[in-house]
Order: C-alpha cells, then structure tokens, then sequence
C-alpha cells in the first residue's frame, strides 16, 4: 500500500533524473558528482539528494569515490526515444491528476492540460487543423511507434497481403517499418490532411513514397478507400469513444472485400498481469484526454461482430502490456 503512496515521488524521479539531462549525460559514461552537479544546475546537496533517489529506482548508481553511472533500468531507458518522449510529457497528465475526483467530475467537453496537448483530435474542426496543431501529438506517436510497430511485424505475417491500408497512420512510423519488412506490400495512408502531409514528407525521405498511396481526410466522418485487401488500425479505437468506434469499424466493414482483413492493435484492459495498467492507468489517461476508453479484446469482439465481421481472434504478441492484436474477418 505504501508503494502506491510512494508512485507518485518514483515518477517524479524519473521524470527529473531524464528532463535534468542526467540520462544524457550518464549515457556517454561514467561522471563524478561534481560534473553532474554542474550539468544539472543544483546545489551539491540536491544532486546528492536526486542521485540517490534515482540509484534507488536503478535508475543510477554509484561507483566510488564520487563516480556515478548508469543504473541497470536507465541503461535499458537509455536511447529509447519512445520511452523518452512519453516520461517528458507525462507532467501534462500529472497536472490533470492533482485532483482526480476533480477530474472525474468535469465534463468531457472541459479542457485540461492533456486535452489541450491532443486538441486537434476530436474537435469538429479536425480535418482542417494545421500542422502547427497536429506536431506536437504526431511527433510524440511517431517516437513511440517502434516498440508497437515491433510487437506487430513479430507477431502477424503480412506477406499473405497485396495491399494495406493503415487509417489513423499519423506520419507514417508504422508504414515505415512495414515497409521495411514486407517490401512487395503495396501500402496506404489515411489520416487528416496535416497529418498526411508529414507522413508523405517522412516516408518520402525513406525512400517509399513510392509505392505508398495518401488519403486525407478525417475517418469518423469522410468514406475510406476500398482497394486493400486489408486494414490496421495502431493504437486508434482507444482513443475514441463507443459511438466513434462503432461508425469506424462498420465504414471499414463496408469498405473491406469479402475476405479482407482487419488488423487492430493497442494496449488492451484486462492483460493478464497488467490490469492496471489497463484501467488505473489508460482510463484516467485517457478521461484526461477527454476521448476514449481502455477495452478488453470480447468488448472489442462485440463491436466488430456488430460491424459486421464474421470473425475475430487474438493473436499473441512478445509484449502484450505495450499491444495486443485482434485480427478480424470481413
């Protein structure tokens, strides 16, 4: 129990011993206290005092004679730029979180800290946001996509395919690394117009622009496209509600041939050993959002047989706090 008490300070620790530059500064080697304390811009007392929090989370650790290091946990945080990019932006959920009850009690039309952040997604106005709106939250999926994009390519063939659309692809990360894996897969981008345009830019730099088709507009108003035999859908129907997944994955439906292929993958509730990361974690995240819920893989089963799909199966992935699959036939 007090271990839950406590989460919030190993949080806050983290999120000091990476925003201090610490991380950074400890990757190139090993540094004496009074290095790191001049890097950091504290007292002696408080490096002391941060080092020695951080050395309790492995974060860190000592070495002698004033020489620090990396700890085993910051040597495994250490390069991960997902990892990374999601500590540093945690402080908006944390501002949200100062009064949870206070949280809950808002409507889900009020704004928050979070909310502002991902303001573009949701709002009437989406499909005209410009890319000033949509950097933020796209460069931060874009970092983060890796370790999904992973769980994904070791865990579903895609060779079986012929052409993919991926909706709600944000600047094409995921598309990137598919291409990479399957290079005869001719692939398909839907997301709104801004969004569309990094994604052209950054896979046009990878070389697969190419073999890569842009659709712009906005998935829970605008048709999709119906020439691919199959579609994913990376980490989106979480972060919308009943009604909006409801109308995505009946307009997917009728957009599929007989017998394609619907891929979604996203971290799911209910993950055996990680429950609450599921509820705890995504349902307040995402009430701060003010769109979208956690859901286990049935509720999402249930939607899709309402789409209109004849099937659906779980298929396992290495990690599956970070995504789950289900797979769905039209």
């Amino acid at each position: 129990m007090f271990d839950l008490v406590a989460g919030f300070a190993y949080s806050q620790t983290l999120y000091a011993f990476v925003e201090s530059g610490l991380l950074d500064l400890m990757t190139a080697g090993p540094r004496t206290k009074t290095d790191i304390t001049s890097h950091v811009g504290l007292s002696l007392e408080a490096t002391e005092r941060l080092l020695r929090a951080a050395a309790s989370l492995k974060l860190a650790e000592p070495l002698g004679d004033g020489w620090w290091a990396l700890g085993a946990e910051g040597a495994a945080l250490s390069g991960n730029a997902g990892a990374i990019a999601m500590i540093r932006h945690h402080h908006l959920l944390y501002t949200d979180l100062v009064d949870p009850l206070g949280l809950l009690r808002k409507d889900r039309a009020e704004d928050g800290a979070l909310s502002r952040y991902w303001s573009y997604a949701g709002s009437p106005d989406a499909a005209h946001a410009d890319a000033e709106a949509v950097s933020p939250y796209s460069a931060l999926m874009a970092a983060s996509q890796p370790m999904v994009a992973e769980q994904i390519l070791t865990g579903y063939r895609f060779s079986q395919y012929e052409r993919l659309l991926d909706i709600g692809g944000g600047d094409g990360a995921f598309l990137g690394a598919l291409a990479e894996a399957a290079p005869e897969l001719a692939l398909g981008l839907f997301d709104l117009p801004a969004v569309a345009e990094r994604a052209r830019l950054r896979l046009g730099a990878a070389g697969h622009a190419a073999r890569t088709a842009f659709h712009p507009g906005d998935f829970t108003s605008d048709p999709l496209p119906t020439d691919y035999d199959i579609v994913t859908l990376v980490r989106i129907l979480h972060d919308h509600d009943d009604d909006a997944v409801a109308r995505l994955l009946a307009s997917i439906r009728a957009a599929l041939p007989p017998g394609g292929t619907l891929l979604i993958a996203e971290p799911m509730a209910g993950t055996p050993g990680a429950e609450a990361m599921g509820d705890a974690y995504f349902g307040l995240y995402l009430w701060a959002m003010r769109s979208g819920r956690p859901r286990r893989p049935e509720e999402i089963g249930a939607m899709l047989s309402d789409a209109g799909f004849s099937s659906w199966r779980l298929v396992r992935t290495r990690q599956p706090l970070i995504a789950r699959i289900i797979v769905a036939a039209a």
